[in-house]
């Protein structure tokens, strides 16, 4: 196997473990409140990927760490209303739903820019939309909180993505990175301590759910990434990540007993092929879109 298809393996498990988090979030809220579930899901990591890259960590600098800050208000924002999202919300919603990230990033960067976006996402645009009205209202056209909430958090991980984008030309990533889940922890323990009763799991599936999501989920997934985004394509990257809403309902399946439902199937492909369209943005797929514009014209 090539090296980039060793880093697209890697960038495949990567995917397949946030696809489990949401699994792990759900075990998680059982017995811990979202504050101190986040709290222990970013400390853990922390420490975890801290002990690894300590040699990085000492050489920080304060342009890293305000950034850091930055991003790590916005990964806690991110994770507490997934959280309280999923309390009444299905994962497998919540794992399409946060997926509209793909879609949000080219059309806030369009508003930025001041340009409208492309045919290809304008396309994914209109099918996502689709996908959400479908997988979230209910008969009478009303919305579950918990969906809004994941929707709110997939618009607060575009801009985190965006502003990411922008700050790692100019840090050292690794260290930012880690530094990051760092602050993430310490923004949650503060509202744990301020509106919840600060615990430690009292159960063998609460010790699970948080090692898994400390350990696993963030750590590894953050090593992981990093390593394997130096040798494959941003593109590659993106339509891996795609994967993740499916391997979330697939796991919810397995573990939480959520069934497949016409409503799943249905608005799930719609947003998956509105993911797809949005990364081919920059590859065949916006070739076409010209093409045929071009046929048209003639």
């Amino acid at each position: 196997m090539s090296i980039q298809g060793k880093a697209n393996l890697l960038m495949i498990i990567v995917t397949m473990f946030w696809g489990l988090s949401y699994t792990f979030m759900v075990m998680g809220l059982e017995t811990l409140a979202v504050y101190n579930v986040v709290a222990l899901r970013c400390i853990i990591a922390f420490l975890a990927a801290g002990i690894i890259f300590y040699k990085r960590m000492i050489k920080v600098d304060f342009k890293t760490l305000k950034y850091a800050a930055i991003q790590g208000f916005l990964l806690f924002l991110v994770f507490a209303l997934s959280l309280f999202g999923l309390q009444t919300t299905s994962v497998s919603n919540a794992g399409f739903i946060l997926s509209l990230t793909v879609v949000l990033v080219p059309i806030i960067s369009s508003f930025i820019d001041k340009k409208l976006p492309s045919r290809a996402v304008s396309f994914a645009i209109i099918c996502t939309m689709i996908g959400i009205t479908v997988l979230t209202a209910q008969g009478s056209f009303t919305f579950q909180k918990g969906d809004i909430l994941v929707a709110i958090a997939a618009l607060g991980y575009a801009i985190y993505l965006l502003l990411n984008s922008k700050f790692t030309r100019s840090v050292e990533s690794i260290s930012y990175g880690v530094y990051q889940l760092g602050f993430a922890g310490l923004y949650a323990l503060v509202c744990t301590l301020f509106f919840e009763a600060p615990t430690l799991p009292n159960t063998a599936a609460s010790w699970l759910a948080i090692i898994g999501l400390g350990i696993i989920c963030s750590a590894f997934c953050f090593v992981g990434q990093t390593v394997a985004q130096q040798y494959t394509s941003a593109t590659h990257t993106g339509l891996i990540f795609s994967l993740e809403p499916i391997f979330a309902a697939m796991f919810a399946m397995m573990f939480l007993g959520e069934g497949l439902t016409v409503k799943l199937l249905i608005g799930g492909s719609f947003i998956l092929i509105g993911n797809l369209v949005a990364q081919f943005e920059h590859m065949h797929l916006s070739r076409f879109f010209k093409k045929q514009a071009q046929e048209k014209v003639i």
